[in-house]
C-alpha cells in the first residue's frame, strides 16, 4: 500500500491529474470529516477540502515521504480551514496568563456515561478560540508547540485556550454527568 501511495505521489509531482483523482479519492472522505469538524457548515467544509487540495497538489513537491502523506495533506486542510475561520473574524489574542495554574493537560478523562458523541457536542458549544485549540490538541493530537505554530500564537496562549476549553467542557458536561448518575 506504501508503495502504491507513493508511486501515485511521484506521478502527481509531474502533474498527472489521473494520479490526482486517485489521490483525492483515497484521502477525500478522510479529510472532509476534518474540515467539517473545524467548519461545522457542510458546504464551507467541501470548499475548505477543495482548496486544501489544491494547495497541495500546487504544493506537493515540498512533501517528505519521512512523513506520512494522510499527516500532510491534513495539516493543509486545517490550515485552509484555520484561513476560513479567520476570514469569518477568528481572533487569537495573547491572553494574560500570570493568574493560571498549570493543569494535567493529558487528563481528559470523562465519566463513562458521557458518550463521544455528548463531547463532541460540548466540544461544539466552546467559544471559537477555545473549540479550535481543542480540536487541534484532543482530536487531532497536536502539541502546543505545533498549535502555536499552526495559528501564529504563542505556546501560552494554546496552553491557556486549552486550559479554558478544558473547564468550560466539564461544565458543559457535569449536568449530563449527573443527570446520568440518577
Amino acid at each position: 500500500m506504501h508503495h502504491q501511495h507513493q508511486s501515485l505521489i511521484e506521478r502527481c509531482k509531474t502533474g498527472n491529474q489521473v494520479a490526482q483523482m486517485q489521490i483525492y479519492d483515497l484521502y477525500a472522505k478522510a479529510m472532509f470529516t476534518v474540515a467539517c469538524r473545524y467548519l461545522g457548515n457542510e458546504e464551507d467544509a467541501k470548499d475548505a477540502m477543495q482548496d486544501g487540495f489544491l494547495k497541495a497538489f500546487l504544493n506537493i513537491e515540498s512533501y517528505r515521504p519521512e512523513a506520512a502523506f494522510g499527516a500532510w495533506l491534513k495539516r493543509i486542510i486545517i490550515n485552509q480551514c484555520l484561513d476560513v475561520l479567520r476570514k469569518n473574524q477568528l481572533q487569537f489574542n495573547d491572553i494574560e496568563v500570570s493568574e493560571l495554574k498549570i493543569v494535567d493537560e493529558d487528563d481528559w478523562n470523562f465519566d463513562s456515561n458521557l458518550t463521544k458523541n455528548d463531547i463532541l457536542k460540548a466540544v461544539e458549544q466552546l467559544s471559537e478560540n477555545h473549540k479550535v485549540v481543542v480540536k487541534l490538541y484532543l482530536i487531532e493530537g497536536y502539541d502546543h508547540s505545533e498549535i502555536s505554530e499552526i495559528l501564529d500564537i504563542p505556546v501560552k496562549t494554546s496552553r491557556t485556550h486549552l486550559r479554558r476549553g478544558k473547564l468550560k467542557l466539564q461544565e458543559l458536561l457535569k449536568p449530563k454527568y449527573n443527570a446520568a448518575r440518577y
